[in-house]
């Protein structure tokens, strides 16, 4: 990886501490906002920087909510990230910087075109475990494996749904830079950034958490989507070109 410039530096910061206070409020956010920019500007960043952050964030969350959590739906989506976890390593691996960052501009808008929907899907057993297993294979490879999973808890009780999601993320992305340090695709230079950033997603964390009830949801959510969509786009189109 190149030094980067500080412009760049500071960019990738105001966009992942902007993530963390999306996921503070919504319970995901951090890497379906910041993923898609930083491939834009720093391809080679994805996915161990936004995963160490990701990582920080869900983690803040759980603390801080883990009275919450649903733990019977764990128990059914957190072993069927594993084997997802092996696809997602092999596909870093295996895809150059372009076709991984085609994945991810496919992945947001996705993700984008499912919450406008507002598809209902079912909460059992077998809905968790293929939320599970797509979510271990998209989150490893893009660092965005949210969607899956918010999907499913997106008409529940927020708090109940932001709790179980950290959970799910928190040991998901465990997995994930697990897998990465397996099959060699761990690099040095993101994990470092990572943690020159740790204040910044911190600062989104304890802002997100002290402002969520002042926050009107539909306005934020909308918002929250458009930037992720035109993100998205220019990630797409610069990556086909």
């Amino acid at each position: 990886m190149t030094d980067l410039a500080w412009p760049v530096v500071v960019l990738i910061s105001l966009v992942v501490t902007l993530g963390a206070y999306v996921q503070a409020v919504v319970g995901l956010g951090l890497g379906l906002l910041g993923a898609p920019v930083v491939a834009l500007v720093e391809p080679s960043l994805v996915p161990v920087l936004t995963l160490w952050l990701a990582l920080l964030i869900s983690g803040l969350n759980l603390l801080g909510e883990h009275e919450h959590v649903d733990w019977r739906s764990t128990w059914w989506s957190l072993p069927a990230r594993v084997p997802g976890t092996v696809l997602g390593a092999w596909l870093v691996a295996a895809f150059t910087e372009t076709q991984i960052g085609v994945a991810l501009a496919v992945m947001v808008l996705l993700a984008v075109v499912l919450s406008v929907r507002t598809v209902d899907v079912p909460v059992n057993p077998a809905t968790l475990a293929t939320a599970g297993f797509v979510a271990g294979a998209t989150g490893t490879a893009t660092s965005v494996g949210g969607p899956p999973i918010a999907l499913l808890y997106q008409h529940g009780d927020p708090k109940v749904a932001r709790a179980t999601m950290s959970v799910f993320f928190f040991a998901g992305v465990m997995l994930s830079l697990t897998g990465l340090a397996v099959s060699g695709s761990l690099d040095r230079e993101p994990s470092l950034l990572a943690l020159a950033m740790s204040p910044g997603v911190v600062l989104g964390y304890v802002v997100g958490r002290r402002t969520r009830g002042l926050v009107d949801r539909d306005l934020f959510r909308w918002g929250v989507l458009v930037v992720c969509t035109i993100s998205a786009l220019i990630l797409l189109v610069r990556s086909v070109a």
